[in-house]
């Protein structure tokens, strides 16, 4: 385990995982974000993986943070995929007495990383927390786990504390739109906003970038820049109809 080990059984924690897929599957991260017994940030760390869907790269998510903190602190997990807390927390029992079948008898997705987790799970005091995502005033340590795994997809490399961060993950505000809650931080499979943009510039077809990411042509674009959507993701306009 990666530090907290001067941390005993009478300590807690509070954590949040998150993971991102910009297209379910597509250029997809995980990351975590951890803090001290008031909610206080302390430590965050987020990873590429590459192609990949969005349960996986949220099931990635809860198995690193359970692999980087100390098995005898206790941790309140807070995530906002009920599919990763329902596989770990509900539907594992299950499969196992079914031989790692489903109900329907079809064999279990992603068994290798449930497995992984019910392992990192056994021995320790860990509960968990669903947190809604993209909400105004919502959990700000989800909010943080979500933006450094969008971040984390985007450029497909490693940040955090480990990496010598000195500063947290900037989440793209959450606003109410006519009733409801939009997002405006990208994390493809969960509904939001492609390229964490907003929605201005509809009739042109462009929309105004949350933050930086990389065109298919091989050229980055800034936070605020005018993208476009074409048929590999979001980029600059004129590539629109740009072979990749």
């Amino acid at each position: 385990m990666r530090g907290w080990h001067d941390r005993g059984m009478n300590e807690s924690m509070i954590a949040a995982c998150d993971g991102a897929s910009k297209g379910n599957p597509g250029p997809a991260a995980w990351a975590w974000v951890a803090a001290d017994a008031d909610g206080n940030p302390v430590r965050w760390e987020a990873g590429p993986l590459g192609t990949a869907t969005n349960n996986v790269a949220e099931l990635t998510a809860l198995a690193q943070l359970l692999e980087s903190t100390d098995p005898a602190v206790r941790v309140e997990v807070r995530m906002d995929s009920q599919y990763a807390m329902n596989a770990v927390t509900k539907w594992l029992p299950g499969w196992k007495r079914n031989g790692w079948k489903t109900s329907g008898g079809k064999p279990v997705a992603n068994r290798e990383l449930v497995t992984r987790i019910d392992a990192l799970l056994a021995d320790r005091s860990v509960t968990f927390r669903y947190v809604p995502a993209h909400q105004v005033n919502g959990d700000p340590l989800n909010a943080l786990a979500d933006q450094a795994a969008s971040e984390a997809a985007v450029a497909q490399s490693p940040a955090g504390t480990a990496h010598g961060a000195t500063a947290l993950p900037v989440p793209a505000p959450a606003r109410s739109t006519k009733g409801r809650t939009e997002a405006s931080g990208a994390s493809g499979g969960k509904g939001r906003s492609a390229g964490g943009a907003s929605r201005s510039g509809r009739s042109t077809g462009t929309i105004s970038a949350r933050f930086a990411g990389r065109c298919h042509c091989g050229k980055p674009y800034a936070a605020k820049e005018p993208i476009a959507k074409n048929p590999n993701g979001w980029g600059h306009p004129e590539c629109r109809t740009a072979p990749a």
